[in-house]
Formats: structure tokens, C-alpha cells, sequence
């Protein structure tokens, strides 16, 4: 922790600097970086146990159920709770809550209610539980997403995510499967097996989502391009179906996403093109075109949450959760998928899990003509945007192994996005 505030001080006296006026001689400003080897990481706080029947958990959403993003987290949290024999009323649920001052005044309406734990499901609720942890250190403040468990030095506030690129990868190899099916019945050429994806904001998260969904579709379908529209929104319905419209009508013919409403799945069932979604199961709303969507199970970590409290253990500062334990899925294939898909998908499954296969082998992609060997991405986030450390290691971008949430933010090319 003495090494990430030694890095903010540098970083506070250069922007005293640059405020005064005062510049190099060369023109460029002097900055420490330090990568995740170099700093000292958070020790998570040993927890005083609680009894069960005296447990009480807070749940923080960003949107209400309508958002199959929040929906994940809201099944997640009953299942699990459900699961350790919990009363109704040990749970308390609080949706809507903004990326905001919000958050952390939730978070103190949650303690003053007698929450031991309380977690929150969105990026932006981050600074708010940092916040809350610092003022309430006996309450443990659990949040999906973040980026300063391993960092920030507060022993009651862990981070954890999952690694969904492989549960997308496998949803790829579903696409890919489509397509192929769609071109031997010619449908279109191989040359015209363009795909189209719904992202909400070009942050590594999405980035590294709509990539290894590319990886695993040109595993199987090598001449697939795809073009990527941003909704600059989480969760915007109408934003997300115009998105879906405009791709179908560039030439994509099957739309994915990364984002959290059922505007793209909605605006695939009306052209007929098909869709592979995200978060939920959307058959019902997609009965034509919906293939299968990838998922983060939260029932794995959320379990693990209760029990370290129940139990007066600790709960990792940085945790992510695999698709070996279970806490990456996919939902059942529909009828509208390609004849022989599961098996392609057992098959690469299989082989993720053995590490026989890596999404983002730098041998199956090229940026700009040319193989990756070297890429510093930013893991220690300190809001500075800086590359840190180094994520090409033994031939592959190691994803979500330096820290559990996203940092691959690679445009590979066959990918177009929107020009900056």
C-alpha cells in the first residue's frame, strides 16, 4: 500500500506542476508507473463470525429486474441465499441505485440496518463502497466488477468478476456454427459472413467481451468479420434496438452484445437475422432467432461471500471466478442453432478448462497485420489510464489473471469499431 501511495504523490506533485505551468524541456511528463508485480497488495480483513440465523445481507442494484444484467445478480443473490437456508428478511434489496453519492448512502442505510455484507453489481459503485468501507470497518463491502480490491488497501472491501471472455468464446463458436450452416444453405458467401455486436461503452470490459465472441466464431468460421456499435449506455432499450437495426442494415447477418435490455434480441426477432445475447435466456423473446447467451453464474461467489461471514474466515481482496467451478455458463441451445453446435462447444469447453485452449492465443489474431508480443495493459488502476504491466506472457494475453476484471482493450483486426 506505502508503494500505490508513493505512486499518487508522484502522481499529485506532476499535476501540481503541469497546473503551474511548468513543463520539461523535452516535452514530455515524467511519471512513475508501477506494475501489479511491484505493488504491495491488499490483505483482506479476518472476519468476526456471524451466526446464521443472525446474518443480514445488503444488495445494491443499478437497475431493477426489467435490466438482465441486474436480473443475473437478483437470481444469483435469491439462490444463493435460498441455498444456505436464509430467511427472506435476512435479505435486504435496494435497486435503482446510480453510479453515484447514492450508492455509498445506500451502502450506510444497509449497515444501519444490520448488513454484515453488502454487495453491489455495477462499475461505477465503486468509489461509494470504497467509501462506505473506510467509514464502517466491520462490515464486509463485496462489489462485481471493480478494479481496486487487489490496490486500494482496505481489508474490508474485495472486487470480483469472472472469466466471461471464455463463456463468450464458446458463444462465438455458436455464431460461427450459424453462419457456416447459413452459407452451405446459400444464404450468402463466406466472404459476406459479417457479424454485428451491441456494446455499451468502449471500456476494456466490452472490448474483452466482443473480442473473444470474434475469437470463437472465426474458430470455426475463418472468413467472419464484424463491426461493433456502441450505445454509450448500459441499459438503454431504445438506444440498443436502433444499434441492432443500423448493423442488420450494414450487411451483419447475426447480432451479439454486451449490453443489458432486449432491445437488440427484440430487433433480431423482427428482421429474422439471429442472435446470441447475454445474461439471460431469450427464447421467449427471440423464439425464431435466439441461438444462446453466456453468463456469469454470481451463485459461486456470492456462496463463498455468506460462508466466510457465517464462518469468520475472509474474503479474497480480488477474486475470479472460473468456468470449472461453474461460475461462467451458458444457456441451452435453442432450436434455431446449427446441427452439430453442442459438440463443437463440449469440445472447445473441454479444452479451456484443461488450458489446451486459450482464447486470446496471440497466434489466432494480428493488430494491424502483425502478431501481438508485448502489450502493456492497465491493471493498476489509479484513473490515469497508464500501461503498467506486461499482459503478453507465453504466447497469450493473459486475461483477467493479473486482476479479476477486464483489461484487454486490443482492437484485433476483422473487428471494426466507431471511429473516435
Amino acid at each position: 500500500m506505502k508503494k500505490v501511495l508513493a505512486l499518487l504523490l508522484v502522481a499529485a506533485m506532476i499535476f501540481c506542476f503541469a497546473g503551474c505551468g511548468e513543463t520539461p524541456s523535452n516535452g514530455d511528463t515524467p511519471k512513475t508507473v508501477l506494475s501489479i508485480d511491484e505493488v504491495e497488495l491488499t490483505t483482506p480483513a479476518k472476519i468476526t463470525a456471524v451466526a446464521k440465523a443472525d446474518l443480514k445481507v445488503g444488495f445494491i442494484f443499478l437497475h431493477d429486474s426489467n435490466s438482465t444484467y441486474d436480473k443475473n445478480f437478483m437470481d444469483a443473490a435469491e439462490i444463493a441465499c435460498q441455498n444456505l437456508g436464509l430467511a427472506k428478511e435476512q435479505m435486504l434489496i435496494k435497486t435503482g441505485i446510480p453510479e453515484g453519492e447514492e450508492c455509498y448512502t445506500t451502502a450506510k442505510e444497509l449497515v444501519n440496518a444490520g448488513c454484515q455484507v453488502i454487495f453491489a453489481d455495477s462499475f461505477g459503485h465503486e468509489p461509494y463502497m470504497i467509501k462506505a468501507a473506510k467509514e464502517f470497518p466491520n462490515v464486509q463491502f463485496c462489489h462485481a466488477t471493480g478494479t481496486r480490491g487487489k490496490i486500494e488497501g482496505v481489508g474490508n472491501y474485495h472486487t470480483a468478476f469472472a472469466e466471461i471472455y471464455k463463456g463468450r468464446y464458446l458463444a462465438g463458436i455458436a455464431a460461427g456454427m450459424k453462419l457456416n450452416e447459413m452459407i452451405a444453405a446459400g444464404k450468402f458467401t463466406a466472404a459476406e459472413a459479417k457479424m454485428g455486436y451491441v456494446g455499451a461503452f468502449p471500456y476494456a470490459e466490452v472490448i474483452s467481451g466482443y473480442t473473444s465472441f470474434y475469437l470463437g466464431a472465426k474458430s470455426v468460421c475463418p472468413t467472419v468479420t464484424m463491426e461493433v456499435q456502441y450505445t454509450e449506455s448500459w441499459f438503454d432499450i431504445e438506444k440498443e434496438n436502433s444499434a441492432a437495426k443500423a448493423l442488420i442494415a450494414s450487411g451483419c447477418k447475426l447480432i451479439s452484445q454486451h449490453a443489458d435490455s432486449s432491445g437488440a434480441p427484440s430487433a433480431c426477432e423482427a428482421a429474422g437475422v439471429p442472435n446470441v445475447a447475454y445474461n439471460v435466456d431469450t427464447s421467449n423473446i427471440g423464439p425464431k432467432t435466439a441461438i444462446i447467451s453466456s453468463k456469469i453464474s454470481w451463485v459461486p461467489y456470492m456462496t463463498m461471500m455468506l460462508n466466510a461471514v457465517i464462518d469468520g474466515t475472509s474474503i479474497p481482496a480480488d477474486y475470479c471466478a472460473t468456468l470449472k467451478e461453474g461460475a461462467v455458463q451458458l444457456t441451452a441451445l435453442t432450436k434455431n442453432a446449427a446441427k452439430g453446435t453442442q459438440e463443437a462447444i463440449d469440445a472447445a469447453k473441454a479444452k479451456l478448462e484443461n488450458d489446451e485452449l486459450r482464447v486470446f492465443d496471440t497466434n489466432t489474431f494480428t493488430v494491424g497485420g502483425e502478431k501481438l508480443t508485448t502489450y502493456l495493459a492497465d491493471v493498476v488502476d489509479l484513473g490515469d489510464f497508464a500501461s503498467d504491466t506486461e499482459a503478453i506472457v507465453d504466447g497469450r494475453f493473459i486475461e483477467s489473471e493479473k486482476r479479476s476484471a477486464p483489461y484487454f482493450n486490443v482492437i484485433i483486426d476483422g473487428i471494426t469499431v466507431p471511429k473516435s
